[in-house]
């Protein structure tokens, strides 16, 4: 069982742990967030533009880049906090073995648990802060409001963090992550109204649609964006925190089952 006595403030010393390591490496990962939106908004603005000329959101017209762009943001936050909580973190757990030294300390399981959700966040939100001054140069995203993608992008980081961390304690090799990404990841970032209106999808396929959290961070990334959205930012934030409070409950029970036996 989960004992909340487990958790304290150290959690952040694993936090910092591993923002040390990435600062290794940061020059890497800085080229993604830098040329994703470049290359989305060339594709689908050189590509789209003849065939697509408006799209009718919240009634309001856009042109279809100015639709996507938001939406490219979102999907870089679930995309890098993913990411983190399954292959990175399932490296640090079975191969280098990071996460049995670290038990050895008196770090408790919840504090390394919580602190890579909360580090999946946090390169989230630094993916999210390169994207939006790339887009808002673009024209894409309107300031002052357009800040607030930033906490937001923390906010989503940590519900994409935590189901990571859970399929990351449930999944027996590395190369099963393929099954989550191709199930639940993929048809997420095709069916979330990231690249159309969800009121474009049939009647019996929208219920679906709202119910993935990735729906509703582009509709926050909308609202932070444009200004505009289809559905409460209210019920949007509301999802995403019982989906981040549950998720992350899954994540520690798995996690304790695979490393404390």
């Amino acid at each position: 069982m989960i004992n909340p006595a487990l958790f304290s403030w150290r959690f952040l010393n694993v936090w910092k742990r591993n923002l040390v390591v990435y600062k290794k490496i940061w020059k890497v990962n800085f080229l993604t967030p830098l040329f994703e939106p470049l290359f989305y908004i060339l594709a689908f603005g050189l590509g789209f533009s003849g065939l697509i000329r408006k799209v009718h959101y919240d009634g309001v017209e856009l042109s279809y880049t100015g639709f996507i762009a938001p939406a490219l943001i979102a999907t870089a936050v679930m995309w890098n906090a993913f990411f983190e909580t399954t292959y990175a973190s399932f490296v640090r757990m079975y191969f280098q073995k990071t996460f049995d030294g670290m038990l050895a300390t008196p770090l408790s399981l919840e504090e390394i648990i919580i602190a890579e959700i909360a580090w999946s966040a946090t390169k989230s939100a630094g993916a999210a802060t390169i994207m939006l001054l790339v887009l808002g140069l673009m024209g894409f995203i309107h300031f002052p409001m357009g800040l607030l993608l930033i906490p937001m992008a923390f906010f989503g980081g940590l519900a994409f963090g935590a189901i990571g961390m859970f399929f990351t304690g449930i999944t027996p090799t590395i190369d099963m992550f393929n099954l989550p990404i191709f199930l639940f990841i993929t048809p997420m970032f095709l069916f979330s109204g990231t690249f159309f209106p969800v009121s474009n999808l049939p009647a019996w396929a929208q219920p679906v649609a709202l119910a993935f959290p990735l729906y509703h961070l582009a509709e926050l990334a909308r609202l932070f964006s444009i200004g505009t959205c289809e559905v409460s930012p209210l019920i949007s934030i509301g999802y995403l925190t019982v989906f981040i409070i549950f998720f992350t409950f899954l994540a520690l029970i798995a996690m304790r089952k695979r490393l404390i036996q």
